[in-house]
Formats: structure tokens, C-alpha cells, sequence
């Protein structure tokens, strides 16, 4: 293995392994596809039938509640497709199986009929499953021996994320808002189908690495400095033996599981079809309800009984990291609002309609916005092509190919839009603001982390979600004046630009941050079952974004709009604020991890 690292390593592109980038392509359009095809679920499912791009015409309230179920699913399944590639296929493979399924889902999705709609989201939350967890664990497994290096390859590969995102939500919401649905969806599976090709095709550049699971198991020395020293060696194997799981952890996991998955698929059932897989009540409570309260209370049970098994600092450390879990399923629970009901939002309260100077400036913008970044990464493929071509010709073809598709796609849209007579901003536009911000802003974070002013993780968390409140608080000012009960009105775009400004940077300080305590905090025995832990939070919070979403005609009927962002103000300003406050008692139980 460490024959094929160095091989890997002889081939540099901007100071990394060729490798790097044939990964980072592939997560790109596979963020392309995912990204394009998820901010026209909620567009889809509530445009009316009376339209000219004529939807499905639910209400908001049945839209978000299938779409909470499926964001949260795409958390939950990566658990077993991780094992999955541990165990039987490797990562390269369960890579492009994946790829192959969300490639099938989106055809599925295309044909905008009842049944291959319902397919289509299930085989993308399969084919997520297989691909989310294992493209990453092939990098890890790239930087064995080269830790110092990790970070920067992670970043470069956090990059191709929100490059994918960008040009995935703008040209498949356009193309899906100009000349229907299908278009959008379509776009996004053969985008999806080319860089499986392109990663299917690289397979001689990476050797064994990321390859099928040898019977011999390897053992990876412990890399984070609280694993170090021989004596947090000898509690994690003191731990393993005290701390087992039990017959009785293994039954409060499946009822937990099994409980929260009734739930998941319950409430939309429960309220599309208004049928339910639990018709019962206790004490005035939906069974539904029930259900998912009694399994909280079974994972709560498990945690607690399993955090008090282990050793004093451990156990100090493990609370640490689900005190942070539980601040991340309120992050979630208001951040994702910007594929449900900030996306709404734009569509029915935005004023889109742009004329004069104002119109000119958009399109230059627009323009700029769009060709930059593309230019950019077209000359670090050019670069990846001039280092591999003699080695995988066939990979870089395919590559080159779907960039001159996409370089069509963006210089149409461009002439279309600078040929309007009218110039309206497509909804989806303002998903990219969220991409674009992260690109601009991410290097300004990162110097931050890096300096002495670094805040503790509690202040991250706690500044993370401050921002986030007051993103919604610019929304609620700017819907003040809706009156209650309204379906449209006319705001300036200038509050949903400030708002994702905002939030993003809130996702800068919150998000990238998580996985990287709790990776220092856990020692290396007891890390797949945290990590487990941490999915599931985001699970939680992705669901919990759906259902809070799906109140704003309810809310906004007998308050107002404003009431409604009011109310995703004050609560994650509040939970920031306690983040803060629990900042010494948290210090003290990381134990002298930052």
C-alpha cells in the first residue's frame, strides 16, 4: 500500500497527488447532480397545476415533510454503505455503485410520473449511501503517512463540493424553470453518469488504494494528540474491555432505529395520504408521536448508559462531543431552511424582476460570477490532463467532454439572459450565494482558525449559530410588512442575499468543524460508533428543517411572515448564547483538546 501512496505522490497537481483531483472531479458533478436535482424538489412538488412548468401543486406543509424525510434519510444511510465497502466491496467500488444508482434515480425522476418520482428519490438515497462516506475514506486512506498534508487536500476537496453545488442548483434550476422539470432532473443524471465514467476509468492511478477489504487487517497507529501516549492507549483497550456492547445495547439500538424509521416514513404518509403506520392514539398523542418519542428516549437511554460505562476522561470527552451533537441538530434543524422555505421564499415573496441599470449590473455580475470559477477549475483540469493522460487517457476524454457539455450549458444561459428583453432571476439562483460565499470566505476562516485569536470550539458553535439567527432576522425584517396570510408579495432580493451571507458564514464557523473535534475527542475504538451518533444529529436536524418548515403557512396565516423568521431568529441566538455560556464547563471536559 504505502508503494502505491508514493506512486501517488510522484504526480502532483498544485502540490497534490493527481489522484486528489480525479476525486475531486467526481465529487463535484456528484454534488452537481444532488445539489441541482434537491433545490427543484420543493419548486416541483408546490407549483401549481395551472402553470406553464406545471408541478404537482401540494401544499408547502406535505412538500417539506416528504422532503425533511428524504434529506434526513441521505444521513443515515452512509453508516451502512461505510460498512458495506469496510467489509465486502472497498471504496472504489461502493464509488461507483453509487454513482450508478443516483445515475438510475435521476432518470427515474426525469419521467415525472407518481412512481418513478418515489424510485427515483429511494435509489438516490441508496446510491448516497455508498458513495457519501467511502469517496472521502479513499482520501484518508491516500494520506496515510502524510497527515500534515491532509488538511490541505481535504480543503481543496471541500472546493469541488461547492463548485459541483453551484453549477449544479444554477443550470439545472434554470433549465428546469425555462423549458420544464424533466430538464433539471435529466441534466443532473448525465452529469451524475459522466463523472462515474471519468472516476470508473481513473482506476489505474490509485493501485490497491481504496480497493476491495484484505482478510489481514491493518492497524492504523493512533494520529490525534490525545491517543498519543501510551496511557490513553491502555485506557481505550481497558475501555474495550469494560465497555462492550451489551445484549441490552444491542436491543436499544434496534428499537430506537426501528422506531425513528416508522417516523420518518410515517409523517408523510401521515400527511399526503393521510394514512398512518401507527393508527393509534395514547393520551390525545398521535401514535406517530409516540413512536418517535419512545424511540428518543431508547437512543438517550443508550447513550447514557454507555457513556457512564467508560473511563472518567473518556467519558468526560464523549459528553463533550454529544453536547456539540445536540447544538448541531438545532444548526441543521434552521440552516437547511434554504432548500424548503427560504427557497419558497424566493420564489412567491422576492421581488425577481429586474429592469434598467439594475438589470445590467445583475447580468454582469452574473456573468462573472458563473465564468470565473469555471475558467479556474478548467485550468486545473488542464493541469490534472498534462500529469495523467498517458496513463488514463480514457478518464480525461470523458472529462473533457462534460466540461465542454457544461461550458455550452453556462454560455447558453448567459445569452439567453443577456438577450431578454425582461430580466428575471430564477429562485434557484440564490442557492449558489451559499456556494459562492464559502468559496470567498472559507480562506479568510481558515487563516482565522490558524491564528491566536482561534475561539474555543464551544465559541464556534455558539458565534456559528448567533449568525445564523441574525440572517433570519434580516428575512423577518424584510417580511415585516407582508401582511398575514399573504401567498406573494414583492421584497427586495437584498434580504435573501444578506440572509445567505449570514448563514454561511455561520456554516464556516459550525459545520467543518464538527467532524474534526470529534475525531480528537473519541479515541480511535470508540470513533465509528460516534460517528454514527454525529449522522444521526444531522439526520435529526434535517427532518426537524422539514417539519419546522412546513409550518409557514400556518404560522404566517395567523401571525405573519415576519413572525415566522422571527421565530428561526430567537431560537438559535438563544441556543448560540448557551454555547457560550457552557464554554469553561465544556473546556473542562475536553481535557486540553482544541
Amino acid at each position: 500500500m504505502n508503494t502505491d501512496i508514493e506512486n501517488l505522490f510522484k504526480d502532483k497537481v498544485i502540490g497534490h497527488p493527481a489522484g486528489l483531483f480525479v476525486l475531486f472531479f467526481t465529487e463535484m458533478w456528484e454534488r452537481f447532480s444532488f445539489y441541482g436535482m434537491r433545490i427543484l424538489l420543493v419548486l416541483f412538488l408546490t407549483a401549481p397545476f395551472a402553470s406553464d412548468n406545471p408541478g404537482w401543486d401540494w401544499p408547502r406543509e406535505h412538500a417539506l415533510a416528504l422532503i425533511g424525510t428524504y434529506a434526513s434519510l441521505l444521513y443515515l444511510t452512509p453508516i451502512v454503505g461505510g460498512w458495506i465497502a469496510d467489509k465486502i466491496t472497498g471504496y472504489r467500488i461502493a464509488v461507483v455503485i453509487g454513482c450508478l444508482i443516483m445515475t438510475l434515480g435521476h432518470a427515474a425522476m426525469a419521467l415525472e410520473t407518481t412512481m418513478t418520482f418515489y424510485l427515483g428519490l429511494a435509489l438516490l438515497v441508496i446510491g448516497t449511501g455508498f458513495f457519501k462516506p467511502n469517496i472521502t475514506s479513499i482520501i484518508s486512506e491516500m494520506y496515510k503517512g502524510k497527515e500534515s498534508k491532509k488538511d490541505g487536500a481535504y480543503t481543496i476537496f471541500y472546493m469541488g463540493v461547492n463548485a459541483g453545488a453551484f453549477f449544479g442548483m444554477l443550470l439545472c434550476g434554470y433549465f428546469a424553470k425555462t423549458y420544464g422539470w424533466s430538464w433539471g432532473f435529466g441534466i443532473a443524471g448525465i452529469f451524475m453518469f459522466f463523472g462515474m465514467l471519468q472516476f470508473l476509468f481513473s482506476k489505474k492511478i490509485f493501485g490497491d488504494i481504496g480497493g476491495k477489504p484484505s482478510l489481514k487487517h491493518e492497524v492504523e497507529l493512533p494520529q490525534n494528540i490525545n491517543e498519543e501516549s501510551p496511557v490513553d492507549q491502555e485506557d481505550a483497550q481497558l475501555n474495550e474491555k469494560l465497555n462492550p456492547f451489551t445484549t441490552f445495547d444491542k436491543i436499544l439500538i434496534v428499537l430506537s432505529s426501528v422506531g425513528g424509521l416508522l417516523y420518518l416514513f410515517n409523517d408523510p404518509l401521515e400527511k399526503i395520504k393521510g394514512t398512518s403506520l401507527a393508527p393509534f392514539e395514547i393520551g390525545g398523542m398521535s401514535g406517530s408521536n409516540v413512536i418517535v418519542l419512545c424511540a428518543l428516549a431508547f437512543f438517550l437511554v443508550l447513550l447514557v448508559t454507555r457513556i457512564s460505562r467508560y473511563l472518567p476522561i473518556v467519558r468526560d470527552k464523549i459528553i463533550a462531543v454529544s453536547i456539540f451533537g445536540l447544538f448541531t441538530v438545532f444548526f441543521f434543524a434552521f440552516f437547511e431552511q434554504s432548500l424548503g422555505s427560504m427557497t419558497l421564499f424566493a420564489r412567491d415573496y422576492t421581488n425577481r424582476i429586474l429592469e434598467g441599470d439594475s438589470a445590467t449590473v445583475f447580468k454582469i455580475i452574473d456573468a462573472l460570477l458563473t465564468t470565473i470559477p469555471l475558467i479556474i477549475i478548467t485550468w486545473v483540469l488542464a493541469i490534472l490532463s498534462k500529469k495523467t493522460f498517458s496513463k488514463i487517457a480514457l478518464s480525461n476524454v470523458i472529462l473533457w467532454i462534460i466540461f465542454a457539455g457544461l461550458w455550452v450549458l453556462v454560455i447558453f444561459r448567459l445569452y439567453k439572459n443577456f438577450t431578454a428583453e425582461v430580466t428575471e432571476v430564477e429562485e434557484t439562483w440564490f442557492g449558489i450565494l451559499n456556494s459562492f460565499f464559502i468559496i470567498t470566505l472559507a480562506p479568510l476562516f481558515s487563516r482565522w482558525w490558524e491564528s491566536k485569536y482561534n475561539p474555543s470550539a464551544a465559541m464556534k458553535y455558539g458565534l456559528g449559530l448567533i449568525l445564523l439567527g441574525i440572517g433570519f432576522a434580516v428575512l423577518s425584517y424584510g417580511a415585516s410588512d407582508i401582511p398575514s396570510g399573504a401567498q406573494t408579495a414583492s421584497i427586495s432580493m437584498i434580504f435573501l442575499i444578506i440572509a445567505y451571507l449570514f448563514h454561511t458564514m455561520g456554516e464556516l464557523c459550525l459545520s467543518p468543524v464538527g467532524l474534526s473535534y470529534l475525531s480528537k475527542l473519541v479515541p480511535a475504538r470508540m470513533i465509528g460508533f460516534m460517528f454514527g451518533v454525529w449522522y444521526l444529529a444531522i439526520a435529526v436536524g434535517q427532518k426537524a428543517a422539514g417539519t419546522m418548515g412546513g409550518m409557514i403557512d400556518k404560522i404566517s396565516a395567523e401571525y405573519s411572515l415576519g413572525t415566522f423568521f422571527l421565530i428561526f431568529t430567537v431560537i438559535p441566538i438563544g441556543v448560540g448564547l448557551i454555547s457560550i455560556l457552557l464554554n469553561p464547563v465544556l473546556k473542562k471536559l475536553m481535557h486540553g483538546v482544541r
